[in-house]
This record gives structure tokens, sequence and C-alpha cells, in this order.
């Protein structure tokens, strides 16, 4: 038999990165075939030890440290990068780490670089909106992956589910009626997605179809939700709690004035709202077709209603 090929998963205690290691490990096939090399920051941590449980291997390495991300893709065939914009709220700063990781990768002689990136807004919207620094800055990275030739395909996550329960749908005062407000249209397409669960079918595609994917973008998420939808689908699963739910479509300067509430700075409240504005006027993944990145999946993806029937926020509802 062949050596097992190394799949190095950045991020890998994360919801996309631990999705990637759990899918690859999961599958008896896959197991066999590839050695997944997690990397976190702290391999002592709880997380780090729960991936060594499912038989990852865990290496230590910082995104801002050239060595240690030449030592975490040192012999690997395949690596998953994923970098946090929200951790510096600064799109040079997660730039810089994702061109360093394709630098590490090119130089390794990596064969297949999955990056996770996003599309560029401002290029898109011809200006409009140039305040969605989380998606410009993935579509910066990519931008330079392609241009150093390393062979690369890009997987750009919907907007996920986990963001719904108890944070953008919500229980509002007085009379605490689940109500699903943002600053778009309520007929608005979304692309929902479940990070956790779903990240690694997509990448478990994209490794078995190597040749198909290679310079191609993969756009992760199950379907497109209106907002109406999402709350008519909450209804349904809970019909005693959502008996009087509602889509409502918020001014912008109300919806901004909630974020800042929350403790958002007045800069990321600018940006978020941008990136609703983004699904109504341009559509978040440019108005592409979902059903061409589906083709490569095995596994079938977790729809909105399986994800509520489970959400944590949503536990105690009937």
């Amino acid at each position: 038999m062949a050596s097992k090929k190394i799949l190095t998963v950045f991020g890998a205690t994360g919801l996309q990165g631990g999705s990637v290691v759990k899918a690859i490990l999961g599958d008896s096939k896959l197991k066999q075939e590839w050695i997944v090399r997690g990397v976190t920051r702290d391999v002592s941590k709880p997380s780090a030890k729960a991936l060594e449980q499912l038989g990852a291997e865990t290496v230590a390495a910082n995104m801002n440290d050239t060595a240690s991300l030449r030592n975490a893709v040192k012999g690997a065939y395949a690596v998953f990068a994923v970098t946090n914009y929200w951790e510096s709220q600064d799109p040079e700063v997660e730039g810089k780490q994702g061109m360093a990781v394709a630098d590490a990768a090119k130089e390794a002689g990596v064969q297949h670089f999955i990056w996770s990136s996003l599309l560029n807004v401002t290029a898109l919207s011809k200006g409009k909106l140039s305040h969605v620094r989380h998606f410009d800055s993935k579509a910066a990275v990519e931008e330079y992956v392609r241009k150093i030739g390393i062979p690369a395909s890009f997987f750009l996550a919907g907007l996920y589910m986990k963001n719904l329960p108890g944070g953008m749908l919500r229980q509002v005062p007085p009379h605490n009626i689940w109500t699903l407000g943002l600053p778009i249209p309520t007929n608005t397409p979304i692309p929902l997605f479940d990070a956790a669960d779903d990240t690694g079918k997509f990448v478990k595609g994209i490794l078995l179809n190597r040749e198909k994917t290679l310079g191609q973008r993969i756009y992760g998420a199950t379907d497109y939700y209106t907002v109406d939808q999402i709350v008519k689908e909450f209804k349904e699963v809970y019909p005693e709690a959502g008996k009087n739910a509602a889509a409502v479509e918020l001014p912008e300067a109300v919806f901004k004035g909630i974020l800042v509430q929350v403790g958002q700075p007045e800069e990321a409240a600018e940006e978020l709202t941008q990136n609703m504005r983004l699904m109504n006027e341009f559509g978040y993944y440019g108005g592409a077709d979902l059903n061409e990145s589906q083709k490569i999946l095995v596994d079938k993806l977790t729809t909105w209603k399986e994800f509520a029937s489970k959400a944590e926020a949503f536990a105690n509802l009937k």
C-alpha cells in the first residue's frame, strides 16, 4: 500500500478547521489514505487533545511566525488554510498571514492548497460597498495564491447558521417575540451554512476531486434561504414559540445602532451592515448558483431546519 499523504489543517480547533479534521478522520477510507496534521497555537489545550483522540497529529504554529508555518506544512501533500479576521480586525494582518501560509506551502512543494476565501466586495460592488474588509482581505490572499502559481482550490463559506439562534434571530422586548431583523428586504436570498458540520464535507469533496477543483471556487452553503423562509422554517420547528415570529426589514441606522449597543465598534457595525447589503444588492456570491459546487459532495449537507432543531439557544422551545 502506498504511504499516506499528509493533510495540514490550519485553525484545527476552530469551526472550519475542526470540521475538516473530523470529516477526513471520520471517513474510514480516507483515514487509511491521509495523515491529518492539525495546526493550533497551543497543542496542550483540551481542544487540541480532542483532535489527537480522533487520530490527528497536532503541531504548534503561529500565523505571524514564518518558521512555525514552514514546520507545519513540511512534507504535506495538501493544506487547508483559514484565517480569523475578527481576531485582529485588520485586513493587513489577515492578508500577511494568508500570504505567509501560501508562501510556506509553495516552498514545501504542496500539491493542493485549499484557501478559505471570500469575494472581493469592493470590486463586485464597483466601490459602492467598500467596507466589507473581512471579505476583501481573504479575496486579496486568493489573488496572491493564484499569482504565485501553487496548485489551489478556493472554498467560500456562506453565512454561518450559528449566527442566527439567539443572535440575529432573537427575542425582542417588550413581548419577547422571536424576530429576525436585518437591514435588507425579507425576500433577500442568504446562503446558509453549518460551518462546524459541513466545512469538512466540502473539503473532502475538493480533495477527492483535485483535478476538477484546481483553480475553482467552491461555494460552501446548503441553499439560498430568504429572510422570510428562515423565520417560516423556525415556526415549523417551534410552532408554539414561533407563533408570532417575524421577519423584519430594519432601517440601516437602527441595525447599526443595535450592533453598537451590543459592543461592536462603529467601523465594525458599518462593515456588518454593508455585509448585509451585499446579499440584497449584489448577492453574497455575486449571484452564483450552488449546484456546481455541490456536485463534488459525498455527504448530505445540514439544512436550516435540522440546525434549528438542535440549536442550544432554542433548547427549551416548543
